[in-house]
């Protein structure tokens, strides 16, 4: 399985230019608690690989999936190639490296 890495700065740019929809995989109170400002919350406890494929395809934007620090994300990978979708960007670091870098948060 291919897992591409996308890093911080990509991520900024691509939600400040509407390119990349950040799909945020952590459960919902880590959601709640603080997220990058722009993702979406999708935990991995409850993936539905149709859910998912209607939000992508709703959305039009190119899918990377973000968590805590970057290790769910590759479950997220593999769960969604093993549902047919062709996904594979995640970002490395996700939130422990976009807050730690002093990037603004949403509660």
């Amino acid at each position: 399985m291919t897992v591409v890495d996308v890093d911080r700065e990509a991520v900024k740019r691509g939600l400040a230019d509407g390119s990349i929809l950040l799909i945020d995989v952590r459960e919902e109170q880590e959601f709640a608690s603080g997220h990058i400002p722009g993702s979406v919350s999708y935990p991995l406890s409850t993936f539905d690989p149709a859910t998912l494929r209607a939000l992508i395809e709703a959305d039009g934007r190119r899918p990377v999936f973000s968590c805590a620090s970057g290790v769910r994300t590759v479950h997220a990978i593999s769960a969604a190639r093993q549902a047919g979708l062709d996904l594979n960007e995640h970002y490395r670091g996700s939130f422990k490296d976009w807050y730690g870098s002093g990037e603004p948060i949403e509660r």
